[in-house]
């Protein structure tokens, strides 16, 4: 028998063998770990859905909704809104049932005969969630599963099992495939390599040790019979030539990387004008969080120039944006030195938060520090602005301090790194209240708490927004105070507490005393005024000092 089919007989079984063995182990490998992230697919949805019913939940209960059946179905309402938006496919159904296995929630409509709902039922029997297989309509479906107590709802994440377990089908079909194609190559080639082998390699060999000690892939093996050597001679000639052509490639791809690298850089440095350092560092990282959103307690700072139409009147086009453009690396810079982001310019307003994409202790004092020092660098600024004959800006500055919804909201043609929630629109009500109260900085009750023995704080009055039920108090601060401002604030703060207990009278003492050490204060000349008004025509029996606010 010859050399070449000696090779093939020893060869071919065990490189069969080894392919046989690694289609089987990368197949079942493969197989598991598509299971476990369709399990854990499902299994994410189920957990996210539960957290998301846990807060419509707590947030009626904080609210004191929870007995309201009213607030119940309509938090209900949102748990099936909510569900919808994270289905994936047109086969994957969320659905609740009741103790008697009767749908109550449904993403789709769904049917269940005796069988099928006597088979939920004993599922759901003591309360044990987790990963199900069942049949629905007739198919049998797999999903993950928990119950909610205060709806008394058994909530099934499903999928159909023929699409849940079709990746995996298709896996095992093409692994077979592969096998038989890998086979047929590996014969093809064990021939060309047997054909190759059968002939002397010294020389081959020695060319192959003097190519490792010199680096030098262009070195050729002499060609001197047209027989087996002379072949295996030319096909190492050709190996090295196609080294030496990879390696080549190889510098040229660790070039390019260089350039991506210095690319990146420049993306980065271009980008950072736009969307915070933190969050370009997380969407390298990990692009696929870029869709993905959180509710985080944040600090909403929004900003406001009063009367801009009028104030524009006096300027060319050039000139407005020119004089915008220095107000407004004045004020972001500030912000930004207190760690907020810049969510976005609306006209000539900021809107700005603390608190993401890295959450600090301090976010809502730093917002407060950050808009009583852009209101100091606005007073530099506008002594400038009379230099040149121009008319000066003033501004409102409204902070709030709550739970938000922050993240990259848009689509995959525009997106923006934002906030939402009432929150954020509470915060801009609270800048609207700047202008009536002619206060430079005014922030809600939540913000106060966190500033407590920080700074000096002033309540300025209890006020029901526009488009909210429940009143708000609102405070201003100052990052220090005068000695006769000391005394002015401790005499409003005195008579703020005994003007809510209804002794006007002695309110009126207290806001006398704080005008005499604050001449023009205008809180104090605004509670004076009440105070009047309230001892010739006293409020109601249900007054709590609450003023309701007609406009935004």
């Amino acid at each position: 028998m010859k050399i070449r089919g000696k090779i093939i007989i020893v060869v071919l079984p065990l490189l069969a063998a080894a392919l046989l063995v690694s289609t089987i182990f990368s197949s079942n490998l493969a197989q598991s770990g598509m299971n476990r992230l369709a399990m854990g697919s499902l299994g994410f949805k189920s957990r996210e859905l539960n957290k998301y019913m846990d807060n419509q939940w707590n947030l009626l209960a904080s609210n004191g909704f929870s007995e309201n059946k009213e607030y119940v179905d309509v938090a209900k309402s949102a748990v099936i809104s909510y569900a919808l938006t994270i289905l994936n496919s047109s086969t994957e159904v969320i659905f609740a049932l009741d103790e008697k296995a009767k749908v109550v929630m449904s993403t789709s409509e769904t049917y269940m005969g005796i069988q099928e709902r006597s088979k939920l039922k004993s599922l759901i029997r003591g309360h044990k969630m987790g990963w199900k297989e069942f049949q629905m309509d007739g198919r049998d479906r797999v999903g993950d599963s928990f119950y909610f107590q205060p709806f008394d709802w058994y909530i099934f994440v499903s999928e159909d099992s023929q699409t849940f377990y079709r990746e995996i089908t298709e896996l095992r079909r093409q692994s077979l495939i592969i096998l038989g194609v890998s086979l047929g190559l590996s014969f093809i080639l064990i021939l060309i390599l047997a054909s190759y082998l059968s002939r002397p390699i010294r020389r081959v060999v020695d060319t192959m040790n003097e190519i490792i000690e010199t680096n030098d892939l262009s070195k050729k093996v002499t060609v001197e019979y047209a027989d087996e050597v002379g072949v295996l001679a030319n096909t190492f000639n050709i190996m090295t030539g196609e080294l030496n052509k990879a390696y080549d490639q190889v510098k040229n791809y660790a070039f390019k990387a260089v350039l991506a690298q210095k690319n990146e850089h420049k993306i980065r440095n271009i980008f950072q004008k736009y969307v915070p350092k933190d969050v370009i560092d997380g969407i390298f990282e990990n692009p696929e969080s870029m869709l993905v959103g959180e509710n985080r307690v944040m600090a909403i700072l929004f900003s406001d120039i009063r009367s801009f139409t009028t104030i524009s009147e006096g300027y060319m086009p050039d000139e407005l944006v020119e004089v915008l453009n220095k107000y407004f690396e004045i004020m972001v810079d500030i912000i930004m030195k207190h760690n907020g982001v810049i969510d976005k310019y609306i006209g000539d307003a900021i809107m700005a938060f603390f608190g993401a994409p890295v959450k600090r202790d301090d976010d809502a004092m730093q917002a407060v520090l950050a808009a009583i020092e852009m209101q100091e660098a606005l007073l530099k600024f506008n002594e400038k602005q009379r230099a040149i004959g121009k008319p000066p800006f003033l501004t409102g500055i409204g902070i709030n301090y709550g739970v938000v919804t922050v993240g990259n909201i848009g689509s995959e043609k525009k997106m923006d790194y934002t906030i939402i929630g009432d929150m954020v629109n509470l915060g801009s009500r609270l800048e609207g209240l700047t202008k009536p109260y002619k206060q430079t900085v005014i922030f809600s009750e939540s913000v106060n708490m966190k500033l407590k023995g920080k700074l000096p704080t002033r309540l300025v009055d209890k006020v029901q927004v526009k488009g909210k039920t429940m009143g708000e108090s609102v405070y201003t601060a100052k990052s220090s105070l005068t000695e006769k401002e000391k005394q002015g604030w401790a005499y409003h703060n005195g008579g703020i507490k005994v003007y809510y207990d209804r002794d006007f009278k002695k309110a009126r003492q207290f806001f006398q005393a704080a005008q005499k050490s604050m001449p023009g204060d205008f809180l104090a000349e605004m509670y004076l005024e009440r105070c009047e008004r309230y001892i010739k025509s006293p409020p109601g029996a249900d007054w709590n000092g609450t003023e309701i606010m007609t406009s935004k």
